[in-house]
């Protein structure tokens, strides 16, 4: 049972950074070669973010049960507080992003406040490049 779960344990991390790094890798930089303006770009990064996001957050809900399962069969360690810790961040970090972000991207892009959706934009992506670096740190500790 504990090889189960340990299973479970890194497979939930690592769909997690797969679907991370997808579309970091591949979905934003084919969005950025579309002849789309700003408000296209945006509204089709929404609807692709609301779709992910529900996905995500089945995904993480499931790393962090399999994160406390692991941690509670394996003996609990200061390397399952860690994760389980790390986990909750990028909880938070997936959350505002969702729910900050991307509605301040769509208002931004809506105003035609061109510097606006620039530093919103920029703000978005570094809060999704922690999103990954902490992704990354779990994936490992989880292995």
């Amino acid at each position: 049972m504990n090889l189960f779960i340990h299973a479970v344990h890194v497979l939930a991390a690592g769909v997690w950074l797969g679907g991370l790094v997808f579309t970091s890798a591949v979905v934003s930089p084919a969005f950025k070669t579309m002849p789309w303006t700003p408000q296209e770009r945006i509204a089709t990064r929404s609807a692709v973010g609301r779709q992910y996001t529900k996905v995500a957050r089945i995904n993480l809900a499931i790393l962090l049960i399999a994160a406390l399962a692991d941690g509670a069969a394996r003996g609990w360690s200061t390397r399952a507080a860690v994760e389980i810790a790390l986990i909750l961040v990028v909880l938070i970090l997936s959350e505002m992003h969702a729910r900050v972000f991307v509605p301040r991207l769509g208002q931004a892009a809506r105003s035609g406040d061109e510097t606006l959706r620039q530093k919103t934009l920029r703000v978005s992506i570094s809060v999704s490049m922690l999103d990954l670096l902490v992704s990354f740190i779990i994936a490992i500790i989880a292995i």
